[in-house]
């Protein structure tokens, strides 16, 4: 039977190359000259820390993350940030971490999307991703479409088609 699997991931590399962008943005930034102000990305948890003077500054880096991952086809529904927390001295960390896998409250809801939509499939939550199986593909296809018109809280990929 045709099946297919909904995931959400983020591309590592390309999520680098984004965050590496938007530091050499700031560093250029003629309002950021003579700023303390880091951006670190820690590629085993999935979190990007920023450390900055105040919060106009990290107003400014947030957007510029946004708009580098956007430049780089990434969705910026895969951030989650976090709590400010006052670092040492006058300056104020932020932590961002990046979405990965469906969590079980969005794969909830991926689910009963796609049963209210009435058409003949079966979804099965495994682990962090969705399987849909069905005994034609257009009816993967309108699922993979009714999927992409919804907004689940995280950018959905479709992987594994089989026939």
């Amino acid at each position: 039977m045709p099946s297919f699997d909904i995931v959400s991931k983020v591309d590592s590399q390309t999520l680098d190359n984004a965050i590496n962008n938007a530091k050499k943005e700031i560093l250029n930034r003629f309002d950021f000259n003579g700023s303390k102000s880091t951006i670190d990305l820690d590629k085993k948890t999935n979190v990007v820390t920023i450390v900055t003077e105040d919060d106009m500054r990290l107003k400014a880096i947030e957007g510029s993350i946004i708009s580098r991952m956007m430049k780089q086809n990434l969705d910026p529904k895969s951030l989650d940030f976090g709590d400010e927390h006052q670092a040492s001295g006058n300056m104020i960390r932020k932590e961002i971490s990046i979405k990965e896998g469906l969590d079980k409250e969005a794969a909830k809801k991926v689910v009963a999307k796609i049963k209210a939509s009435g058409l003949k499939v079966q979804p099965a939550i495994m682990d962090d991703q969705v399987r849909v199986t069905a005994k034609k593909i257009d009816d993967l296809q309108a699922v993979m479409n009714l999927c992409r018109n919804e907004d689940f809280g995280q950018p959905l990929q479709f992987i594994n088609m089989r026939n």
